[in-house]
């Protein structure tokens, strides 16, 4: 019984031994104020070796628990994109918990406002020499930046080459974790998918939209709604909805076998295809 009691104990300095860090928001927005902006800079300067391994977003008190905790949502994505872009590692096995009014409040509602991510140092973690293999490496945003340029280009060339009943996989539209919402990276693609459109007016596709990571084939919600959101873009400039049509697959169709081993595998699964319908 004494030595369940030790364990007891000492757990709560095992969990919290981590480092971590708070990004602050303004009322109601999914974009850190421009002075959390300005910190998170600095730490990102200073801790070029660190691993994110849990981000939990919060909200004040104002609105009910389901808006804060889709706000939550989107304020650990604004976050998670902003250190990818700039190569801070996020663990595979990374946590993202949001909240919506389950948790202590503040009586400050501008410090409920937040984003905080736990992190540690790869430096701490291998004291070795360990080398870096290519998977390892993380993707710069000029790494990001290169991969929808090249995509762009050779888009056109892939609907000039397929016929009617072709899948055409389209590399590169990003979405904010478990989100429909497109990283702004990727908007050039799109663009040039509606050129496309413009091209061809004989041209009629069908969207589908695959997710990663989730083994419930039966979830196809969020795979459904990335896809509209591809179909909604291209109306909104001007393309006939009568040649759009659009489906979500959830992971029920997936490159790499579930659970995949990395953010490479995932990335591939995560994606958006067309297929010719009419041409």
């Amino acid at each position: 019984m004494k030595k369940l009691c030790f364990v007891l104990c000492i757990m709560p300095f095992i969990v919290f031994s981590q480092k971590h860090y708070e990004v602050f928001f303004d009322f109601n927005k999914d974009y850190p104020n421009q002075v959390s902006i300005t910190k998170l800079n600095q730490w990102i300067a200073e801790n070029k070796f660190a691993e994110v391994t849990k981000i939990l977003g919060y909200c004040d008190s104002v609105d009910d628990s389901k808006y804060n905790k889709e706000l939550a949502v989107r304020r650990i994505n604004s976050v998670m994109t902003l250190l990818k872009n700039e190569t801070i590692a996020i663990n595979d096995k990374v946590e993202l918990i949001p909240f919506g009014k389950d948790f202590k409040f503040s009586k400050k509602q501008e410090e409920n406002r937040k984003v905080t991510f736990f992190y540690t140092s790869k430096e701490e973690k291998s004291k070795g020499n360990k080398e870096i293999t290519k998977e390892e490496e993380p993707i710069s945003q000029f790494d990001n930046q290169t991969l929808i340029e090249k995509e762009v280009s050779e888009l056109s060339m892939k609907f000039e080459k397929a016929k009617k009943g072709d899948l055409i996989k389209i590399n590169n539209i990003n979405f904010l974790f478990n989100s429909e919402r497109i990283e702004e990276m990727s908007r050039p693609i799109l663009e040039e998918l509606v050129q496309i459109m413009y091209n061809n007016p004989k041209l009629r596709i069908a969207i589908h939209g695959h997710i990663c990571c989730n083994p419930n084939g039966m979830d196809t919600k969020l795979s459904y709604r990335r896809a509209l959101v591809i179909l909604k873009y291209l109306t909104s400039n001007d393309i006939e909805v009568n040649r759009l049509s659009y489906k979500g697959f959830g992971s029920n169709d997936p490159i790499y076998k579930l659970p995949e081993r990395n953010e490479a595998e995932r990335k591939a699964n995560r994606r958006v295809e067309i297929l010719i319908v009419e041409k």
